[in-house]
């Protein structure tokens, strides 16, 4: 049996999103006799158990829970518990997973502890922001020498690719996609918990209801969304199902464009009811200013909804747009970033022209289920790149 660490900043069964998710559907598809995962984390909430068992991963949370201090300090602490840790379990891999988490694996390497590591880029920032910021210059160097001496980098979308080069990495680069939620992929949701979620909701004959999966923060432009509701007939609603720091905001600009009956904040929910949520909706909007590939919006797809979003990052890699990508099979309804008018009339479109939305729901169903199903990517991490590193 083999033993691979991971460092994540944050996982179950706080502030998960989609690299926490795709540490989990890959580790719970590997069996524990093949490889046993520990994991590193953040301990966001004060009454978090330090150590728990999450799936197939052995997790071991370090800090003072979520505050500032916390977090600054999350790096030094969890190179101490990983040395710690790697002389009770002699690890045979670390894995990075996020290009931050490069800081606590190179720190430790250069303490003595010589074990190969993996990088998986799940970035959704653009490059420029990632590496570019004030506080994050200076400490460049600590993450150009994990990129440069990483086993392989694994990234889950183009749009990543050559980010490793750019850092002189010439480290092996596999592009390996993130999945759909398998409750959408597999249609494992209740279709009675569906139609008591749309009571709950009070949705009346004639109401159409967009919805956003996504985290409530600027990358996912929750508020061109809310500018678009305003341009459409009061019959179309928006469901916000996530947390996050642009909450007030929203709020705030959803009492000026006087759409208060038409928004529902609904907050963190389990990744499990998410699904219930997209099935109870009409047409999923995410018009995202960056992005790294998206798990959110290939559930969607699974889930037979029809998608407006912008082919910002790695989102380029599955949405295809009949006017902007001819000759390939439509999967989707594009916007340009910042854009709520073509929002408005992307929706508008849909809800006008239903046997043509049909085929291109039908299309991205068929393109997820031979892509990005869960049970298929697992089996090429291990093959392509866990291997790499015994």
């Amino acid at each position: 049996m083999k033993r691979i660490l991971i460092f994540s900043l944050a996982y179950y069964p706080s502030f998960v999103s989609g690299a926490e998710a795709a540490i989990k559907e890959i580790t719970d598809r590997i069996e524990k006799e093949d490889i046993e995962f520990h994991l590193i984390t953040l301990l966001f909430e004060k009454h978090a158990p330090r150590n728990d068992v999450v799936g197939n991963i052995i997790v071991h949370r370090v800090g003072f829970g979520g505050g500032y201090l916390s977090k600054i300090l999350f790096i030094p602490l969890a190179v101490l518990t990983a040395r710690r840790l790697h002389k009770k379990n002699s690890f045979d891999a670390l894995w990075s997973v996020m290009t931050y988490m490069l800081f606590p694996v190179v720190l430790l390497k250069l303490s003595g502890v010589q074990v190969p590591h993996v990088l998986t880029l799940q970035d959704g920032d653009p490059y420029e922001k990632v590496f570019s910021r004030w506080f994050i210059r200076p400490v460049t160097p600590i993450l150009d020498y994990g990129f440069r001496n990483a086993e392989v980098i694994q990234v889950i979308s183009t749009f990543l690719s050559d980010w490793p080069r750019r850092r002189g990495s010439s480290a092996p680069v596999v592009l390996i996609h993130n999945g759909a939620n398998p409750r959408d992929l597999k249609e494992t949701y209740s279709p009675e918990e569906v139609e008591a979620l749309k009571i709950k909701l009070r949705k009346k004959p004639g109401d159409i209801f967009l919805v956003n999966t996504s985290r409530l923060v600027h990358q996912k432009a929750n508020d061109d969304i809310l500018r678009a509701l305003a341009l459409l007939p009061e019959n179309i609603k928006l469901i916000l199902v996530g947390s996050g720091p642009d909450e007030k905001m929203l709020r705030e600009l959803t009492q000026e464009l006087h759409l208060t009956e038409r928004v529902m904040f609904i907050g963190q929910v389990d990744r499990k009811e998410v699904t219930n949520y997209r099935m109870a909706s009409d047409i999923f909007v995410c018009p995202s200013r960056s992005e790294g590939l998206g798990n959110a919006f290939l559930s969607a797809m699974a889930s037979r909804r029809p998608v407006v979003l912008t082919q910002e990052g790695g989102i380029a890699d599955y949405l295809f747009d009949a006017k902007r990508n001819p000759g390939v099979p439509t999967t989707g309804f594009a916007v340009d970033k910042n854009s709520p008018e073509q929002i408005a009339d992307a929706v508008t479109f849909i809800l006008g022209n239903p046997e043509k939305v049909n085929v291109v729901i039908d299309t991205a169903r068929k393109m997820v289920e031979e892509k990005y199903d869960w049970d298929v990517i697992a089996k090429e991490m291990r093959r392509s790149v866990f291997e790499k590193v015994f």
